[in-house]
C-alpha cells in the first residue's frame, strides 16, 4: 500500500493562514460561532493519520495555545535549527532536519500509511516535491488583506480534482481536493 500525504487547514477567503505575525484571532473568532458538536470532519481526520509533520513555526503556535490537541499522535517538527520538546511531549514529538523527500521515503519505509502536513512552508515544500496527495482547504468568510499565505511560488501548475465541496451554516465552506499527479 502507498503512503497518502494528506493537508487539513482553514484560510481566509484570500488564502491567507494566519495574520503575518503568526496570529489567528481571526481563526479563534470565527470557530466561536461553530456549534459545539460540529468540528468540521477533523476529529474523522486526525483518526486516519498514522503522522503529523509540521514546520517549526506552526509547532510553536501550537504549544503557544498550552493544550496538546494530538494525544499520543506521533508529530514530526521539521526545522533546520534545534527545537524545544517539553518533557510531557518526548514520547510522541519529535524533530528532523530531512527534506520533504528523505522524511516521506523513511516513514513510507517504517509503514506509516497516511501523513497529515501541515504549516505553511511545509506544505508549500512538500508541494513543490510532489509529495501532497490531497488538500482539504476550509474557507473561513474573512478577507484579511495580508498575512501568511497557504501556498507560494510554483516552479509549474499543480493540477487538482474536485472530490468535494461542504458548506455550513455557520458561513464556511470546505473544499477537498486530489492533486492531479503530472509524470
Amino acid at each position: 500500500m502507498s503512503l497518502v500525504s494528506s493537508v487539513f487547514i482553514a484560510t481566509s477567503l484570500d488564502g491567507f493562514i494566519a495574520r503575518t505575525g503568526g496570529e489567528l484571532d481571526w481563526l479563534d473568532r470565527a470557530n466561536a460561532t461553530v456549534t459545539e458538536s460540529e468540528d468540521c470532519g477533523y476529529r474523522a481526520f486526525i483518526e486516519s493519520i498514522d503522522v503529523l509533520i509540521m514546520g517549526r513555526k506552526t509547532y510553536e503556535q501550537v504549544l503557544s495555545l498550552g493544550q496538546w490537541s494530538y494525544g499520543s499522535k506521533p508529530v514530526i517538527v521539521l526545522s533546520s535549527n534545534k527545537i524545544e520538546i517539553p518533557a510531557r511531549l518526548a514520547q510522541t514529538v519529535s524533530h528532523s532536519s530531512e527534506s520533504p523527500q528523505e522524511l516521506y521515503d523513511r516513514l513510507r519505509e517504517k509503514g506509516a500509511k497516511r501523513l497529515y502536513i501541515d504549516g505553511g512552508n511545509t506544505i508549500q515544500r512538500f508541494l513543490a516535491e510532489g509529495l501532497i496527495d490531497n488538500l482539504t482547504v476550509t474557507v473561513i468568510p474573512i478577507i484579511l488583506g495580508k498575512g501568511i499565505p497557504l501556498f507560494g511560488d510554483l516552479k509549474q501548475d499543480i493540477l487538482l480534482r474536485h472530490i468535494a465541496t461542504k458548506t455550513y451554516n455557520f458561513g464556511f465552506v470546505q473544499l477537498t481536493y486530489e492533486i492531479v499527479k503530472q509524470e
